[in-house]
Order: C-alpha cells, then structure tokens, then sequence
C-alpha cells in the first residue's frame, strides 16, 4: 500500500479560551481531505493525545469535532493514562482507517512511543496505507526530524531543539512559521548544521504526501509553506506553489 500523510503546521479546532468561549475553528478544509483520503464516509479516527499528556480537554474537543462535526467514529489511545498490552495498542492502531495525532511536547510523545514500540506500529499502519495525519507534534513526528519547542514546556527562554523523528518524510519539518517569531530564525540557524532540506509550514498549511507524490494545502490564503536550505554558504528559501503535486524526491533535494 502506498503512505498517505498529510501534516499540518498549527491551527485551532475548537479549543475553549481561558477566559470563556472557544477559538475559531481554522482547518476544516484541510481536515475534510484527512477524510477524503480514507475513502470511507464515517471512518474511524483513532486520537493521539501522548504530547498533551492525554489532556482530557484535548480529547473532548477531537471528539466534538472530527466526530461530531465531521462524522468520523472517533477513539482515543490514552498511552500516558492507561495500560495497554502491545496487541491491544497494535489492534487499536491497526484497525483504523485515521491516526490523528495531537500537539504538544514532541520529545516527550516520541520517547513514550518509543518505549511501547507505537513508533513500529505506527510504520506497520503507513505500510497498511492508514492515513497518518497530526497538528504541530502531530506533524512533526512524521518527519526525518523535527525543529520542536519541547524544551520550552519547562523552560520558555530554551532554544528550539532539533529531534529524530520517524523518517516517514526524509525532511526536516518545522511547524507554526508564521505565529512564533522565533522560529525562522531557530530554523536558519538549524539548517545551517543540517544536511538535506526542511520544510516550514505557517499555521493553517499542511503537506500532503500520497505515495511519492506531495502538495502543499492550506485552509487560509494566507497560510504558506517553505522549502529551506543552505547551498554553498548561501540561505535559500522557497516559496510551495499550493496544490501543486510534485515528485517527493523533488522536494527533498536541494536545488
């Protein structure tokens, strides 16, 4: 079966405000086609909430959108708060139709993974042809590596890191270009000591791969995605053109 991945930089789905309310929801049309690309009109979406350390909020708020708005049969895998023997995680991951995973603590989530061998049914599922999707740490972990702000959870002043990720993706990916204004800047310097490219998506814009073919989609027009890379001690950044297929070893090699 060929991957289907589609990756979003940041967006809101229906999150409450501290002071009352909710944020507006941002990616519908891009969480339509994480529906379309199963194939199935109520398929089953299984939530991955481990970088949110299995936020209850977080998993009411999956459940009300993808489930209730979007009319997918939504299941949570609480990896953090519950036990699981390693067929009962492999069944539940393997016998989905979505993987969705939440964003958070990226280093966390994959150290957890790790631990419990999710990282290896995670390959089984993009084997099996299961759309794997995810926001933010959800994105990322798709990826070769990850530009990740895991380190700020306990400390805000600490720098981006730079994490190993799945390599599903044989990209560097950084998430929420355009609404952390320390990122471009992390990600240059990033680059600079990092070979191949990396891919920088603002809010509202995702990748989507489909085998060996990849798109930029975005659910706002101003939402953009970047190719970025140094080529002889110069820095090169690329604007996507949206909705354009291309090969993916077109993507990932430096032009």
């Amino acid at each position: 079966m060929i991957q289907k991945i589609i990756a979003i930089g940041g967006g809101e789905i229906g999150r409450s405000k501290e002071g009352g309310g909710t944020y507006p929801i941002e990616t519908t049309s891009i969480d339509k086609e994480i529906i379309k690309l199963s194939s199935k009109l109520n398929p089953k979406l299984l939530f991955l909430p481990t970088a949110s350390g299995d936020s209850s909020g977080y998993v009411s708020v999956v459940e009300n959108y993808f489930g209730k708005k979007l009319g997918c049969k939504v299941d949570s895998l609480l990896l953090k708060k519950q036990k699981y023997s390693k067929s009962e995680i492999e069944n539940k991951i393997l016998s989905s139709d979505i993987i969705y995973v939440g964003g958070g603590n990226t280093l966390k989530m994959l150290k957890l993974w790790k631990k419990l061998g999710v990282d290896k049914v995670l390959e089984k599922a993009k084997n099996k042809g299961i759309v794997l999707s995810g926001l933010s740490a959800g994105a990322i972990c798709w990826f070769k590596l990850g530009n990740s702000d895991s380190r700020k959870f306990k400390d805000p002043k600490a720098d981006y890191i730079k994490l190993k990720c799945l390599n599903f993706i044989p990209t560097l990916l950084c998430p929420h270009y355009d609404k952390e204004k320390d990122r471009p800047l992390s990600l240059k310097k990033m680059m600079q000591k990092t070979s191949g490219v990396a891919i920088a998506l603002d809010n509202c814009a995702a990748l989507q791969v489909i085998g060996n073919e990849v798109r930029l989609i975005t659910s706002k027009n101003s939402a953009n995605g970047y190719k970025i890379f140094w080529s002889k001690n110069k820095f090169k950044k690329e604007k996507l053109v949206k909705n354009k297929w291309i090969a993916l070893a077109g993507l990932v090699k430096k032009d």
